[in-house]
This record gives structure tokens, sequence and C-alpha cells, in this order.
């Protein structure tokens, strides 16, 4: 593994840590001041702030969650971080564990410009209806 791999390998272990800190701070802080996010082709939520809420949302939602780096790669200035989501929804109290991914584009210092977030929708309120 080269010397740049093995730093967003080391980004992409940080970023997932962060994610179950449940800290939205810890999470954001890994997207440049003008990053944004869009997660299964919803709106586009640009910069810190709207990054800051969307985390707080699902850590809001699953007080345990746990998000785990399946595998990180990257091409250039583009990466696409593969995840596990796992956590026990607050309302429900359903167990959930979803995959997903999401398709980054880097700035000079490995910071998030820009991410496309992707997970099965369908399966994931399924499973917090704990419908199956």
């Amino acid at each position: 593994m080269t010397g740049e791999n093995r730093k967003l390998q080391e980004i992409a272990e940080q970023y997932a840590a962060a994610w179950s800190s449940g800290d939205p701070d810890a999470v954001v802080s890994f997207y440049a001041l003008d990053g944004q996010i869009c997660i299964n082709r919803g709106d586009d939520l640009i910069g810190r702030d709207a990054v800051r809420d969307m985390a707080a949302g699902f850590c809001a939602e699953f007080p345990d969650l746990k998000l785990t780096c399946d595998f990180v790669r990257r091409a250039g200035d583009h990466a696409i971080f593969a995840w596990t989501l796992e956590g026990h929804h607050v309302e429900t109290r359903n167990y959930v564990k979803v995959g997903g991914w999401e398709e980054w584009e880097l700035n000079e210092d490995l910071k998030v410009k820009s991410s496309l977030g992707w997970f099965d929708a369908v399966d994931y309120a399924r499973q917090i209806a704990g419908d199956g």
C-alpha cells in the first residue's frame, strides 16, 4: 500500500470512528468548509452546518450507532468509502444493519469536497419497522 493510500485508509477508519462517537462535529471535521453531501439522490446538503445537521439526525436516530469501514479505494482526488451501519433505532428499538458507500471528491488536504452517499433505503425502512 502506498503512503497516500495508507493515509486515506487511516482517514476512512477515523471517519467511521467519528460516526460511531455520536458527535456530529467529529463527522463534519472530515469535510471541507464548503463540503457537501447528497444521499440517495436527495437534496444536496451544502456546507458544514448542513452536513452537521444530517449527521446529528443519524446520531439521534441511532444512539448506539456503529459505523464500520468495509474498504476504501482511491483514484486521484476521488475515493469510494464503503461502510456498514449498525444500531438500534431510537423509537422502534429495532436493530438495523445496512451497508452503503460514499463517493468522495477530495481536496488537496484530503477533506471531502463532495460526497454522493448510497444505501438501500427500502431495506433500511423495513428494518426500522421490524418487518421481516
